[in-house]
């Protein structure tokens, strides 16, 4: 039995999907019930959590698992200090002292060894406070995710797409979810000993100009990428709801600068490259929506 929280999300939902595909029990940890509803029908255990903080709760759900993935949902928007986070993690670690699950795989991402300030340390801060927790863990470390596409179609579809990665021919590493949840569900299936940190890229890096020229392929219209002036940012992302859009504009200076990267390998690091390539997720997101 394996446990998976951020189940209703994409990368949760992709580690599960994976999971189950090789024969495996999986137990959906979910904050409401009517959302383990989906999963239930797949055979999964639902285990309600209706507080991600809650030490106990989380303990009750991850007792008895041979794994144990984690993850922190996505925060595009935190406070000064990450606060969410730093709860949140802090509940994952007595959780894990508490319950003992045979392995744990925890989603942290590309640049999570940077401590310049930037919206990923909410990865080192999850690698920091997770560093010794008592049972076999392996950070899993995403690059850039295709999916983040998704937020692009409508735009596409109209022949532009926005973008704050820039310039637009500069390529950086992605990687698609499909890829992501595969090696979660490998290294949670796997022989997993001690301490691991895995950095995971997609086949190829990917500009805002690959991009544009998927959309362009799967919509049969041109579409181009369009940089968003640096100095409106701010005033943007305020204007979209963001009280604190620091953190994300430093994260993507630091892709844009290039000192937001894999750490490479040594120091236990180890490298993987998935599959999926990019055009395939994009077509996959045109027809989606």
């Amino acid at each position: 039995m394996f446990a998976v929280t951020g189940i209703t999300g994409q990368v949760g939902g992709e580690v599960a999907r994976a999971l189950l595909e090789a024969g495996e029990r999986v137990r959906a940890v979910v904050r409401h019930e009517d959302k383990g509803a989906a999963w239930a029908a797949y055979g999964c255990e639902v285990a309600v959590v209706a507080d991600a903080t809650d030490r106990a709760g989380l303990a009750a759900a991850l007792a008895g698992t041979s794994g144990t993935f984690l993850m922190v949902p996505p925060d595009y928007d935190p406070a000064p200090g990450f606060p969410a986070a730093r709860t949140m993690v802090a509940a994952y670690a007595g959780a894990l002292a508490d319950a003992r699950p045979g392995r744990v795989v925890a989603l942290s991402s590309i640049g999570a060894q940077i401590d310049r300030f930037n919206l990923l340390n909410n990865a080192g801060l999850l690698e920091q406070d997770l560093v010794n927790p008592g049972v076999p863990i392996a950070f899993l470390r995403p690059a850039w995710f295709i999916e983040n596409a998704a937020w692009d179609v409508a735009a596409a579809r109209e022949g532009a797409i926005d973008s704050f990665l820039q310039p637009t021919d500069r390529a950086i590493d992605m990687v698609s979810v499909r890829d992501i949840g595969r090696v979660a569900a490998e290294l949670l299936r796997g022989d997993l000993q001690e301490r691991r940190v895995v950095e995971l890229r997609g086949p190829r890096k990917v500009s805002p100009d690959d991009l544009a020229a998927a959309f362009s392929e799967a919509l049969g219209r041109p579409v181009q990428a369009v940089p968003v002036a640096r100095a409106t940012w701010e005033a943007r992302f305020r204007a979209e709801g963001m009280r604190h859009p620091q953190a994300r504009m430093a994260m993507l200076d630091g892709f844009n600068e290039g000192w937001i990267e894999f750490a490479g390998e040594g120091a236990g690091i180890e490298p993987a490259v998935g599959t999926v390539d990019m055009a395939e997720v994009v077509s996959d997101l045109c027809a989606r929506s």
